[in-house]
């Protein structure tokens, strides 16, 4: 269903992605990170159904059937490597940074910090080009919010 969508963000040169394709994109890498420590809980469907529906301004429904579209495309879509960077390659620097502030958000939504979230969120920021300081500073922003 997504082989035509996965084969443009992998090219060696992807275009920009469209908006819709962005959010799929999206949506695809904070499920793969909620899914990281063996356990998708429903705390962090719920949240990753929030954030969608927050960033994009949609309906519960809508953001619902995105999520969906999104679990689709990250059990097809390669390896996390190949995949982020195709997102960092397609996807502006500003929307990176509130991309790893969205996943944060997914891996503290159940309240615990595993040790697989935690080294795959470093990953993933790294490869989406954003650093460490920035990171960790996305972290304490979503958890002051939670305070």
């Amino acid at each position: 269903m997504f082989a035509d969508f996965l084969s443009r963000l992998i090219q060696p040169q992807p275009d920009r992605l469209a908006d819709e394709d962005a959010r799929l994109a999206l949506g695809a890498l904070l499920v793969r990170i909620a899914k990281s420590d063996g356990e998708y809980a429903p705390e962090e469907i719920t949240r990753i159904d929030r954030i969608l529906a927050s960033r994009y301004g949609l309906s519960p429904f809508e953001a619902s059937a995105l999520r969906g579209n999104a679990e689709t495309l990250e059990s097809e879509a390669p390896d996390t490597v190949r995949f982020t960077r195709a997102i960092k390659d397609a996807v502006a620097y500003e929307e990176r940074e509130a991309v790893v502030e969205a996943l944060w958000d997914v891996v503290l939504a159940d309240g615990v910090r595993d040790h697989e979230e935690d080294a795959l969120l470093r990953l993933v920021a790294n490869l989406l080009g954003v650093n460490d300081r920035d990171s960790n500073l996305a972290r304490q922003r979503v958890e002051a919010k939670r305070a």
